[in-house]
C-alpha cells in the first residue's frame, strides 16, 4: 500500500501543477546556460545541491511532523527571490487541493486554513506525504527528484531536445540524489529536537536572479 501510494505521489501526473513550472530552466535557455544534454545535466545537478536539498529537508521534516508554520518561516527565509516564492506558494496551493482530495486529513485542513494562498510547496509536500501514510524519505525523494524531473521536461519543450538525452541525464543523476535525500532526511531528524535552523540553507543565485528576470517577461512558455 505505501509504495503504491507513494507512486501516485511521484507521478507526473499527478495534479498538482508542476507541468506548468520550468524550475528556472526557462531562463537558462534563454541565457544560453543549457543548450543541450551535457548543459541539462549539470543545470539539473545545480539545482540538486541547493535548492533541491533545501525543499528535500523542508518535506522531510513536515513528514516528521515538525510545525509546518515554522516550516513555511524557514522556506521564506531561504528563498530570497519574491517570484519563486511566489511560484512556492503557487504549487503548495495547487498540491493541497490535489492532496485534500485523494488524502483528507485534519492537518492538510488545518494548513490549507492558515495559508489560504497557499504555503510553500515542499512544506505541503511533506504533509501530504504524511496524510498519506509515508515517511520522511518518501517524502524527500519526492521533493529531490521533482526538482530536477521539471526542468529536465521542461527542456524537452523549449529546445525540441530528444527525451532520451534528458532521461539519460536523470539517470546518471540517481546516485547523487540518493545522498541529497540521505542528508535531507538527516537534518530533518536534527530539526525535529534542534528546530528550523538544522535544515540546510544552500542558494542558488543564478535561479534567483533568473528568476526575477523571467517573472518579468512579457511572453514565456512556463509560469516559473
Amino acid at each position: 500500500m505505501t509504495r503504491a501510494t507513494l507512486l501516485v505521489l511521484a507521478d507526473g501526473r499527478f495534479p498538482a501543477g508542476g507541468h506548468a513550472h520550468s524550475g528556472g530552466a526557462e531562463a537558462a535557455v534563454r541565457a544560453g546556460r543549457i543548450t543541450g544534454g551535457a548543459s541539462l545535466e549539470e543545470f539539473c545537478r545545480g539545482r540538486l545541491h541547493t535548492s533541491g536539498a533545501v525543499s528535500a529537508a523542508l518535506a522531510a521534516a513536515a513528514a516528521l511532523g515538525v510545525d509546518p508554520v515554522a516550516l513555511d518561516a524557514a522556506a521564506d527565509a531561504r528563498t530570497p527571490s519574491a517570484a519563486l516564492r511566489v511560484a512556492a506558494r503557487k504549487l503548495g496551493r495547487q498540491l493541497m487541493r490535489a492532496a485534500r482530495a485523494t488524502w483528507p486529513h485534519p492537518e492538510l485542513d488545518a494548513l490549507a486554513q492558515r495559508f489560504p494562498k497557499g504555503a510553500h510547496q515542499p512544506v505541503v509536500l511533506g504533509l501530504t506525504a504524511r496524510a498519506a501514510g509515508l515517511g520522511p524519505e518518501d517524502a524527500a525523494y519526492c521533493s529531490a527528484y521533482e526538482g530536477i524531473s521539471g526542468p529536465a521536461t521542461a527542456v524537452v519543450r523549449l529546445l525540441s531536445l530528444d527525451p532520451f538525452d534528458a532521461t539519460g541525464a536523470l539517470a546518471r543523476l540517481a546516485p547523487e540524489l540518493d545522498r541529497v535525500v540521505a542528508d535531507a532526511v538527516d537534518a530533518a531528524r536534527r530539526a525535529v529536537d534542534l528546530g528550523v535552523d538544522a535544515l540546510p540553507a544552500g542558494s542558488a543565485p543564478l535561479l534567483e536572479i533568473g528568476a526575477e528576470a523571467h517573472a518579468a517577461w512579457p511572453v514565456r512558455l512556463f509560469a516559473s
